[in-house]
């Protein structure tokens, strides 16, 4: 009999899609346990107590949970049968793994975030230059190809996925636009294309709900931004 797979997370959460839409692209049951991020449940501190109970968590079966978005997708890839999410050969993971990597908290998405969030105007517009010349590598990367994995959806559109909802959700609230189809056609479409994919639909929060949680967030979101303009 299989092992059951929960995955504790929130529809809301980029990152734990990564989680659910790896195991949807496997074709693996789950179960997901949604989480109140306002006030986590014992087994998600418990199960994630290195980095303060943040989602995802996957939980398979009786085995250690694994934890952070892309570690699990890794980790679904090698212990589930199914279509391949990363390259199979060594140079293409390896290509797969460093933009990944760009697209990490640290990197892409903390100039994204300064971008939408920043509370000085000024330093808001040059953050969403700096957020604009990083979405142009990816864009260019997107050149003659459906999905950053080719025909089909791969680790990097996963990695990416963010950008395909989560962002456009984040702008409509802030009121900035950064990643528009004048500049960023390649890119535009490759987001319709991911969220019209049925593996992907089924695991989307409603867009009305995003927007709405997002913009009760606000104040949340400017402090976020202020703690990473410190760091920047």
């Amino acid at each position: 009999m299989c092992e059951p797979v929960k995955v504790i997370g929130t529809r809301f959460s980029a990152f734990s899609h990564r989680a659910e839409v790896a195991l949807r692209l496997k074709g693996v049951p789950y179960e997901l346990i949604a989480e109140d991020l306002d006030n986590k449940s014992e087994l998600l501190l418990r199960s994630n107590p290195v980095h303060g109970g943040k989602v995802p968590v996957l939980l398979h079966g009786d085995r250690t949970a694994v934890c952070e978005s892309l570690v699990i997708v890794e980790y679904v890839d090698e212990a589930f049968d199914g279509p391949p999410i990363l390259p199979s050969d060594p140079a293409g993971r390896a290509a797969a793994r460093f933009w990944a990597g760009f697209l990490g908290v640290n990197h892409c998405w903390r100039l994204l975030w300064l971008a939408l969030w920043a509370a000085d105007g000024d330093a808001r517009a040059g953050f969403r230059e700096e957020a604009r010349a990083r979405l142009a590598l990816l864009e260019a990367q997107l050149e003659g190809k459906r999905f950053f994995a080719g025909d089909g959806i791969g680790y990097v559109d996963v990695a990416a996925s963010g950008l395909a909802y989560w962002l456009g959700a984040m702008e409509e609230v802030a009121g900035v636009s950064i990643m528009d189809a004048a500049d960023f056609p390649a890119l535009c479409r490759w987001a319709k294309e991911y969220t019209s994919s049925d593996v992907v639909k089924g695991c989307l929060p409603d867009w009305d709900e995003l927007v709405a949680g997002y913009a009760a967030s606000t104040d949340k979101f400017k402090l976020v931004a202020q703690h990473a303009a410190i760091y920047q």
